[in-house]
Order: C-alpha cells, then sequence, then structure tokens
C-alpha cells in the first residue's frame, strides 16, 4: 500500500480512538518513525504530509536529515520537524541537538547535563520527554516513576532544556488491550507531576503508543504517537 493510503486508514483509526474517549483530533500528533525505511521511502513520507519525523540514532539518520534538510534549520518552512526517540549516549548529543527539535528518550542527569551544554553553546532550549520504564521490564529504557519528580528537581536548574512530557514504550503485546495499563499509568504519573510539583507544572505531553497499540494509547491520553510499520512500511531488519 502506498504512504497516502496509510495515512488514511491511520487517521480513521485515531478518529475512531478519539471519539470513543471523548477527545478531539487535534490532540494526537503524529511521528513518523522512518528508522526502517530507506531514504526514498522517507521523502515520500514528508512529500505526503507527515511533517513530523522519527529517528533512533544519528548514524543512521544522518543521510535523510541532510537530504531533507540541507545546511537549514530543523524548523524552517518546507523542512521536517525531526523527533529523536531511541536511547541517547551522552557522548552523541552534540551531534544531535540542533539538528532533532524533539527529544523523547532524557532518563539521566548525564544526559541532560549534556543536551543542556551542547543547546546552551547554541543558543537554544531543547523540548524534552523524560522516558519512564512504567512496565519494569529490564530491557526497557527509562528511569523508574518514582524517581521522575526528584529527576525534574534536579534539571531545574539546567535553564536549555526544557522538560514537556513523558514517554514510555509498552511491552509487545498479541492483545493491544494489554498494554493499557501501562499508559494509563504513565498519565496518572504525569497529572500527579503537575499537581504536586513545581517543576512539573510544564509537563504536558504523553508520547506513548506504537503501531500495535496507539489506539489504547490514544484513549489513555497519549498526545505524541510514534508509527512506523503501519504508516511507512519497514525495508530493513531491526538490528
Amino acid at each position: 500500500m502506498s504512504i497516502e493510503q496509510n495515512i488514511r486508514l491511520v487517521e480513521i483509526k485515531i478518529a475512531a480512538a478519539c471519539e470513543r474517549s471523548g477527545r478531539r483530533r487535534e490532540e494526537v500528533n503524529v511521528i513518523a518513525v522512518t528508522k526502517y525505511v530507506s531514504l526514498e521511502r522517507t521523502k515520500e513520507a514528508f512529500g505526503s504530509g507527515l511533517a513530523h519525523l522519527g529517528e533512533n540514532r544519528w548514524q543512521d539518520a544522518q543521510e535523510k536529515w541532510f537530504a531533507l534538510n540541507g545546511e537549514g534549520q530543523p524548523d524552517e518552512a518546507g523542512k521536517p520537524v525531526w523527533h529523536f526517540i531511541g536511547s541517547l549516549q551522552t557522548n552523541k548529543a552534540k551531534d544531535v541537538i540542533g539538528r532533532f527539535t524533539y527529544i523523547h528518550s532524557l532518563d539521566r542527569l548525564s544526559l541532560a547535563e549534556a543536551i543542556h551544554k551542547r543547546a546552551a553553546q547554541l543558543g537554544i532550549v531543547v523540548p524534552c520527554f523524560i522516558q519512564v520504564n512504567v512496565s519494569g521490564e529490564e530491557s526497557k529504557h527509562g528511569m523508574s516513576p518514582e524517581n521522575v519528580m526528584p529527576f525534574l528537581e534536579q534539571i531545574n536548574g539546567l535553564t536549555s532544556i526544557k522538560p514537556i512530557g513523558l514517554m514510555t514504550m509498552a511491552p509487545y503485546e498479541a492483545e493491544p488491550e494489554d498494554t493499557r495499563t501501562v499508559f494509563r499509568a504513565l498519565r496518572e504519573l504525569r497529572d500527579c507531576l503537575r499537581s504536586e510539583s513545581p517543576q512539573g507544572s510544564q509537563i504536558e505531553h504523553l508520547s506513548m503508543g506504537m503501531s500495535n497499540d496507539f489506539e489504547v494509547a490514544i484513549e489513555e491520553g497519549a498526545t505524541w504517537i510514534r508509527l512506523g510499520t503501519i504508516l511507512v512500511g519497514k525495508e530493513e531488519e531491526e538490528q
């Protein structure tokens, strides 16, 4: 199927999930995850109106970034808005900051300091999602839910970082409904932070839900969903 056909089908599913949960379609933003597709497919995705593109590693995204952005700034009109959605090594922050508008995987103080340092050099403020390991799986990155509030206090003085939300990855389940408790827990954590922490007042967004489970994530409050296979397909094997 073409990306345009995929978009239409995904839009139907998003609209239905919003209707079921009493939400407006405008509350849900879509990130097209292009990490497993070619440069040509990525160009097709952007040309089809998918303005927000997500990648996991700079070394894989580099060719696509320069092809679509050239020497321009990432937020210039007519350019994609890039989201870094994978685990970010501290020493790679210098490559990513200034090229990716959003970071979805802030999960430790050393990374926060590296992002802040590079952003300060560039004179920018980077919107970040704090990655939370809600499910407790050892294979998942992210901090435990009870550590998020202290972490917000730790990074409060890093003025080149703006925490805007929380991110999580639910376990892959054959029945998407089985992921609901994970997404609900992240929403409840967000609400708790906003009501109980001075630093938590700016935590608005929830980055959660992928191709297999995004409809459940929307029903539980997702404001950003990260869609790869269902939207742009998959041309490369996972590594």
